[in-house]
C-alpha cells in the first residue's frame, strides 16, 4: 500500500492562520510584530525566498521592512545596519538572507543579530538554549521546527521511536536531531545522525521508524534504505535536468525539483512521506512567521534571551 502524503501546504496554512490570530492579540496590546529582511546582492533564488517571506508577512498581519543592498556592500556596513535594526524597537525580528557574498563573514553577521530578534534561530545563544532544553526561550531554526510540526500534526509521536537523520548541517541535521531527543512533546526519540561518511548507511537508514533526509543529494534515499511503514521526511530541494526525450512537446522547462528521496519508489514502502515540492518547504516560512510572533511577545513582556 502506498504511503499517505504529508501535505506541507495545508499544514503550513493552518499555522499561518494561527499566527494571524496571535498577531491580532498582540495588536490589541499595541505590539505589532515587524520583520526586517536584508538581502545583499542579486542572487535570484534569494530574491524569490525574500519575496515569499514578505508576501506571507502580509497574509498574517506581520509588518515587514525589506532592505536590499548591493553586492559590493562591505561587511562593516552590513554589521552597522544590523546594529541599527537591533536597537530599533519597532523591529521585532531580523532575517539576513543567506548565502552572503564571499567577502562577508556569515558567522559574524549571525552573531551580530540580537538573539531576541534572531527569528532564523541561528545565533549561538539560541542554539545553546535549544540544546539545553530551554525551548520556550530559544528561537528554534525554522526548518527543524517545521519538521517537528509536520510529524505532530500528522499524528506521528516521536517518543520511543528510532529516528535517523541523514545530514549534519547546522541549519537542519544537527538541530532537528537535538529536537527529536529533547524531553518535550516533539521529542523523546532515540536518534541516530548519519552522513555521507557513515559506514553501513543503507543498513542504518533501514532501521528508522522516522527517516529524515537532509543530505543534499538528489534522490539519494532509495526504497532499499527504507523500513516498511517508516515515516519519511524529505528536506532536500534539488534542481535536476529533464532529459529532452521526457519534455512535453513545446515545453521550455529544462529542470525539475526533486528531493533527497526517490519519491516514487519510496512511497510504496513508507507509511507517510513528504513530497517535494509541497512538503517541508512551505513549513519553513510558516515557522519563520511563528518565530517572529514569539520574538514580539517576548520583547513585549520584557523577557530576555
Amino acid at each position: 500500500m502506498a504511503a499517505d502524503i504529508i501535505d506541507g501546504k495545508a499544514i503550513s496554512q493552518r499555522i499561518k492562520e494561527e499566527v494571524g490570530i496571535e498577531v491580532g492579540k498582540l495588536a490589541e496590546k499595541g505590539m505589532v510584530p515587524k520583520l526586517a529582511t536584508v538581502l545583499v546582492g542579486e542572487n535570484p533564488a534569494s530574491k524569490v525566498y525574500v519575496k515569499n517571506k514578505i508576501r506571507v508577512c502580509k497574509q498574517t498581519g506581520i509588518e515587514s521592512e525589506h532592505i536590499a543592498l548591493p553586492e559590493d556592500t562591505t561587511e562593516d556596513d552590513l554589521l552597522s545596519l544590523i546594529r541599527r535594526l537591533n536597537s530599533d524597537k519597532t523591529v521585532t525580528g531580523i532575517l539576513v538572507q543567506l548565502p552572503l557574498p564571499d567577502h562577508i563573514s556569515e558567522e559574524k553577521v549571525i552573531r551580530a543579530i540580537s538573539p531576541q530578534k534572531d527569528v532564523d534561530g541561528f545565533h549561538p545563544i539560541n542554539l545553546g538554549l535549544m540544546l539545553s532544553g530551554d525551548l520556550d526561550r530559544a528561537m528554534i531554526s525554522c526548518t527543524p521546527a517545521g519538521i517537528i510540526e509536520l510529524l505532530l500534526r500528522s499524528g506521528v509521536n516521536p517518543e520511543g521511536k528510532h529516528a535517523v537523520v541523514i545530514g549534519r548541517s547546522n541549519i537542519v541535521g544537527k538541530p532537528v536531531a537535538a529536537l527529536l531527543m529533547q524531553k518535550w512533546r516533539g521529542g523523546n526519540a532515540t536518534v541516530t545522525v548519519a552522513h555521507s561518511r557513515t559506514k553501513n548507511l543503507r543498513e542504518i537508514a533501514s532501521q528508522a521508524d522516522i527517516l529524515i533526509a537532509a543530505i543534499g543529494r538528489p534522490e539519494f534515499i532509495t526504497a532499499d534504505m527504507v523500513k516498511d511503514g517508516a515515516v519519511v521526511i524529505d528536506v532536500g530541494i534539488n534542481r535536476v535536468p529533464i532529459p529532452e526525450s521526457e519534455r512535453p512537446e513545446g515545453s521550455r522547462k529544462k529542470h525539475r525539483l526533486v528531493g533527497d528521496v526517490a519519491f516514487e519508489d519510496v512511497k510504496e514502502k513508507a507509511s507517510l512521506i513528504t513530497p517535494v515540492p509541497g512538503g517541508v518547504g512551505p513549513m519553513t516560512i510558516a515557522m519563520l512567521m511563528k518565530n517572529t510572533v514569539k520574538a514580539a511577545r517576548a520583547q513585549n513582556d520584557n523577557e530576555t534571551v
